[in-house]
């Protein structure tokens, strides 16, 4: 698809939780991004164990005739959550625009005694374009303390959230579907959130 002899954006939808996009009057083509869910990161394990980050979400990116459409459901990908201490994050959730196009979301880091290692990407799917999201940074096996937990994996719109760190450094959550921070042994044990996913519409006449 393309946007040649198209007019000027006229106008921009972004959804950060479901609903229907309506059409605006005049309005002919959209140019759709949809991103799912970021992965929580895990927690930290025993013996200073650092968790890995959550991964990012994937992404899809379709332009569309929608000359003859009026509304569209629009479905937004929760984030994943965060693993408890010795615990895994959880896998994001996918977003959607109806039938178009989707993409899901990020897996969850695994915690510090499974040695922190990261896991892949959601994938975008029935776009003009597809992006997988960035996996989640690995902690540390037996890191003893001084090793950082894991960054989230980014999405489209960013890099993921920080691990913890040395000297009570705190992990972050992630934002616009890319992954949490992994948990560590001087900030937080536990895991955090992926961010929710999002939906963006640029409107065309």
């Amino acid at each position: 698809a393309s946007l040649t002899g198209v007019s000027n954006l006229k106008s921009q939808q972004v959804f950060t939780s479901s609903g229907t996009w309506t059409k605006p009057t005049g309005i002919n083509t959209i140019k759709v991004y949809v991103t799912g869910g970021g992965g929580g990161s895990g927690g930290r394990g025993g013996s200073a164990d650092t968790g890995a980050g959550g991964a990012g979400g994937g992404t899809a990116i379709e332009i569309i005739d929608v000359a003859s459409v009026s509304s569209v459901s629009v479905t937004i990908g929760a984030g994943g959550a965060g693993g408890a201490e010795s615990g895994n994050g959880n896998t994001g959730t996918t977003s959607s625009f109806g039938s178009y196009c989707s993409a899901t979301g990020g897996a969850g880091g695994n915690h510090g005694n499974q040695g922190g290692s990261p896991r892949g990407g959601g994938v975008g799917s029935g776009g003009d374009i597809n992006l997988t999201g960035q996996g989640g940074h690995g902690g540390a096996d037996d890191g003893g303390g001084n090793t950082p937990a894991g960054t989230g994996g980014a999405s489209y719109w960013g890099g993921g959230g920080e691990g913890s760190g040395y000297n009570g450094h705190n992990r972050v959550a992630g934002t616009h579907g890319s992954g949490g921070g992994g948990g560590g042994m001087f900030g937080t044990t536990s895991g955090v959130a992926g961010g929710a996913g999002i939906v963006v519409v640029e409107e065309y006449a």
